[in-house]
C-alpha cells in the first residue's frame, strides 16, 4: 500500500513537472510577436525578460493597449498560464491577437522557459 502510494506521487509529481527545454520550443509560437534573452527587444508584443513578478503593462518602451496598462496583474506562473490559455478572456480589449494556448503541459513548460529569464535577459542562478 505505502509503495503504491509513493509510486502515485512521484507519477503526479511527474505529470506536472517542467521542463524548460520543452518550453523553449513551445516559445517558437511566440517569436514573432515577442523576444526574450540577451539583447531581446520589443516587438509586435513587448520582451518578455524578468516576466516573473512583473507587472502588465510594465515593459519600457512599449506602447499596451488601454486593457493591458490598467490589467493591473502581475505574472507568475497562474496568471500566465490563465492569460496564454485565453488572452481575450482574461484582459478583454487586448490588441493580442493570439487564439490561446489549450494544453495545460505546454503552458507550465512554457512558464518554465519563460521565468528562468532575469529582467536583463539572463538565465537566473538555480536557487539552492
Amino acid at each position: 500500500m505505502i509503495v503504491a502510494a509513493a509510486l502515485l506521487a512521484v507519477s503526479a509529481v511527474t505529470l506536472y513537472a517542467q521542463d524548460a527545454e520543452k518550453g523553449k520550443a513551445s516559445f517558437r509560437k511566440c517569436v514573432l510577436c515577442h523576444s526574450i534573452g540577451e539583447n531581446a527587444k520589443n516587438k509586435v508584443g513587448p520582451e518578455l525578460n524578468g516576466l516573473d513578478g512583473r507587472s502588465a503593462g510594465a515593459a519600457p518602451d512599449f506602447l499596451y493597449s488601454d486593457a493591458h496598462a490598467h490589467s493591473a496583474i502581475t505574472w507568475n506562473e497562474s496568471t500566465f498560464k490563465q492569460y496564454i490559455k485565453d488572452p481575450q478572456a482574461m484582459v478583454p480589449g487586448t490588441k493580442k491577437a493570439f487564439a490561446g494556448l489549450k494544453d495545460e503541459q505546454e503552458a507550465r513548460d512554457l512558464w518554465a522557459y519563460i521565468k528562468q529569464f532575469d529582467a536583463d535577459g539572463n538565465i537566473k542562478k538555480p536557487s539552492r
